[in-house]
């Protein structure tokens, strides 16, 4: 583990980059391309910057990012990339909404790398990313465009399922992802919708329960 660890910290520090996290979100793109010149992108937990700079980079001038983090982001986005900014907020905060919605009425994607505080418990820790993750996911009813996308980290647990099921109701299409630059050992995964369907409000269909299993059964790696 501590080859691959080295190995993309490396490579981001080579490419000029705040944290290997930048990969993750690489590997993704590349394989479902849910991020296209134009867009307006919404980062949550963005800092260091390297999501943020990523996808500044593949929207390019004529699109927009919007960072949020509870600590102070400083990246400045490459030539040819799209303006980012950057604001320190809580994502639990009603407020946030109101100033996003001044720089933007709605956005095509969210993304999400929040991650909680560790407690060394991981029925509590997984329960503070659930929350964590289900108000990235109620946020998309207030900012994210029809047809927009969303892509979040997750920890896999118990009650992982049903959050997976939540999203498969909002969304046409759900892929559960374990990067290669995820550690193997790591729980983390990442919940990817597309194709949003906005006003749905996390209604349930027959039949998507089961869904979320099998999407959880067939994680992608």
């Amino acid at each position: 583990m501590r080859k691959v660890k080295d190995f993309y910290y490396q490579k981001a520090k080579k490419d000029k980059y705040p944290a290997r996290s930048i990969y993750k979100l690489e590997e993704v793109q590349k394989k479902y391309h849910f991020l296209r010149r134009g867009d307006a992108v919404l980062d949550l937990g963005c800092c260091p910057g390297s999501w943020s700079l990523y996808a500044s980079e593949v929207v390019g001038e004529s699109g927009l990012v919007v960072g949020v983090d509870l600590q102070e982001t400083a990246t400045s986005a490459r030539p040819g990339g799209a303006l980012i900014q950057w604001i320190v907020a809580d994502i639990m905060d009603p407020e946030l909404v109101l100033q996003l919605r001044r720089i933007r009425p709605a956005f095509k994607v969210l993304l999400s790398d929040l991650a909680p505080k560790t407690t060394g418990n991981r029925w509590a820790d997984h329960q503070q990313s659930l929350n964590l993750v289900r108000q990235t996911l109620d946020m998309t009813e207030i900012l994210l465009h029809d047809k927009g996308h969303f892509l979040c980290k997750a920890f896999q647990g118990e009650d992982f399922p049903a959050f997976v099921g939540e999203v498969q109701a909002r969304f046409e299409q759900v892929q559960v992802i374990k990067p290669k630059s995820s550690r193997t050992e790591s729980r983390e995964v990442f919940v990817l919708g597309l194709g949003f369907r906005k006003g749905r409000g996390g209604l349930v269909e027959d039949g998507q329960e089961s869904g979320a299993g099998e999407a959880i059964a067939g994680v992608e790696a």
